[in-house]
């Protein structure tokens, strides 16, 4: 037994050294490439660039269900973005509360003839189409329930524009958020087949009028480290990944997708779990199959800000789901590992996904279980416990310093020094129980995965006037939003 957990810890130890000096070579690239980024853009550019007849249209597509206490304020934002031609496209998909009454209501839709469907990609029947003249870049469509992958194949079918955003219906983006990313695809519209935007957490922030008009950390102890989570997935991460071009998910939040390509994978699987990753790695197999060159790039100044869940169940059950997506497409695609045609997606970016995301739970929950047997079988002393535990959390600390320099450099974030330090504290605390509860529920997960449990558990969603748990709070049964992975 001992001589067992001995040779454990000397593999457990190789597997998080190589993974942290890989993050951190991941680290420099995405601070090396947000200095490029700011080089290259400003916000004078932008503003000119937003009135340009040259700039392509845009289809924005806003898969809801049960939604009725963010819709309004997400399609207001969409609504008022800087931008010269696009059009905002809800799927409604057979939501169960007054999300289509809601938008109906606000904004006077009457139905529209419902012309012969376009079945460029696979998706269930259209019930019915709803616009207002007054609100030309509106179209509100209503299917039956089919689950989020499906609105978006109903989305796109219906979408008039050649390029195609997806966006979360409990989201709200940055006024010149889509004119940032559809800079990146100008840049090389022939290669650039996809463009991932930042996702950030919202709560405690305000928001008024479809705008965040403050940044703040939220005061509840979960959606504060969330926030700490996506700007080291995000900022420390999907810049690097980015530059290597290895990224294997577009963000589900928020992302900008040639249509083209999009039908020519056929679109979004039906019964995948985590369809955000699913599209980007049909992309990349059928680019590299055919030898064609491409990028899918990350634009982290392209901010899309979304609510975070606020209690264990909800968190939990959000977890499960990605892990079963993660675990799905891995699985899915298992044939494009250690192939050469496959570059750096077979090589690097799929074993690393499969070895550090995948299997990670079954790493950290038999590393505390040994790290526990060595106490009870006095294999170590405190000193040397003590010490490991604080190369962890030190570990942390420096991922999430990085991430801060970053969104510093690039957002000049006014967030006070109060909620800075609240950050630095979270990120150690992360290491002593967050990612092992992480690892817990992704455990769960892929027990839910051979179960065949595909069920999006109970979502929480708040109006954005108030964060604060209120009577309007409704919990809903949600199966067709909110599936982007960290």
């Amino acid at each position: 037994m001992r001589h067992f957990l001995l040779d454990y810890g000397y593999v457990a130890t190789c597997l998080i050294v190589v993974s942290s000096l890989f993050y951190f070579v991941v680290l420099a690239m995405s601070s090396q490439g947000m200095i490029a980024q700011i080089k290259s853009s400003s916000y004078a550019r932008f503003r000119e660039l937003a009135g340009s007849e040259y700039v392509p249209p845009v289809s924005i597509l806003v898969p809801s269900y049960n939604e009725e206490l963010t819709i309004i304020e997400s399609v207001r934002s969409l609504m008022a973005l800087e931008f010269p031609v696009y059009e905002v496209v809800v799927v409604n998909d057979g939501s169960k509360d007054r999300t289509l009454q809601v938008l109906l209501d606000e904004f006077g839709l009457t139905p529209s003839r419902l012309s012969a469907s376009r079945n460029l990609v696979e998706s269930k029947p259209l019930k019915a189409i709803y616009t207002n003249p007054q609100y030309p870049k509106l179209v509100v469509v209503d299917k039956d329930n089919g689950g989020k992958a499906d609105a978006l194949n109903a989305g796109i079918n219906v979408a008039k524009y050649p390029l195609i955003s997806t966006i979360d219906a409990d989201s709200v983006l940055e006024k010149d958020a889509l004119i940032r990313l559809v800079k990146v695809y100008m840049e090389n519209p022939e290669q650039h087949i996809a463009v991932g935007g930042n996702v950030r957490i919202a709560n405690g922030s305000s928001v008024r009028d479809g705008r965040v008009t403050s940044v703040r950390l939220s005061s509840k102890l979960l959606p504060a480290m969330q926030y700490v989570e996506y700007m080291r997935a995000f900022l420390g991460g999907r810049i690097g990944w980015s530059s290597m071009n290895g990224l294997l998910i577009v963000s589900g939040a928020f992302g900008l997708f040639r249509k083209d390509y999009l039908i020519r994978v056929g679109g979004y699987e039906a019964d995948c779990p985590g369809e955000d990753m699913n599209i980007v790695m049909k992309l990349h197999r059928y680019m590299l199959q055919n030898n064609l060159p491409y990028r899918i790039l990350f634009c982290p100044d392209a901010v899309c800000w979304t609510q975070a869940p606020d209690t264990l169940a909800v968190l939990g059950t959000q977890r499960r789901r990605w892990i079963r997506g993660n675990l799905w497409n891995i699985i899915h695609f298992k044939a494009m590992m250690f192939i050469p045609r496959y570059k750096i997606i077979g090589w690097l970016a799929m074993p690393y996904t499969l070895i550090y995301e995948t299997l990670s739970p079954y790493i950290k929950l038999s590393g505390l279980a040994a790290l526990i047997a060595y106490v009870v079988l006095d294999m170590t002393q405190l000193p040397v416990l003590l010490a490991f535990l604080l190369i962890n959390l030190l570990i942390g600390l420096v991922f999430t310093a990085g991430a801060l320099i970053i969104e510093h450099i690039a957002f000049r974030q006014k967030m006070s020094s109060r909620d800075v330090l609240r950050m630095i504290g979270y990120s150690m605390l992360m290491g002593l129980w967050y990612d092992q509860l992480n690892a817990l529920w992704k455990l769960q997960g892929h027990i839910d995965y051979l179960r065949k449990n595909n069920s999006w558990g109970n979502m929480v969603r708040r109006s954005w006037e108030d964060e604060k748990p209120n009577p309007s709070e409704k919990t809903t049964q949600s199966n067709s939003t909110k599936a982007h992975a960290v």
